[in-house]
């Protein structure tokens, strides 16, 4: 397995409070967009999305042999909320 120290994927998480999941998207890989409920779930689903788009983009330049392409995900909330105070 080959590494190739100049290419990796950098990702976003962010809660989408209002919908309730969690929505990864990247600059670096066209067509990553994923959502879940689940952020574990989530970092599951775009690891397993993002060989295919790689390879779909033809971002690889030798797909004779396997690639290690290391994947940074930064998760982000912000989630708001009113609160009753009482009189």
């Amino acid at each position: 397995m080959k590494h190739i120290s100049t290419f990796s994927v950098q990702v976003r998480a962010e809660l989408d409070d209002e919908a309730g999941v969690w929505v990864a998207t990247t600059d670096d890989v066209p067509g990553l967009v994923a959502e879940h409920e689940d952020l574990k779930q989530l970092f599951e689903m775009v690891t397993d999305l993002l060989p295919i788009l790689i390879v779909e983009n033809n971002m690889m330049p030798n797909l004779q042999e396997a690639h290690d392409v290391p994947v940074h995900i930064a998760a982000h909330a912000l989630a708001k909320r009113n609160v009753l105070i009482e009189a």
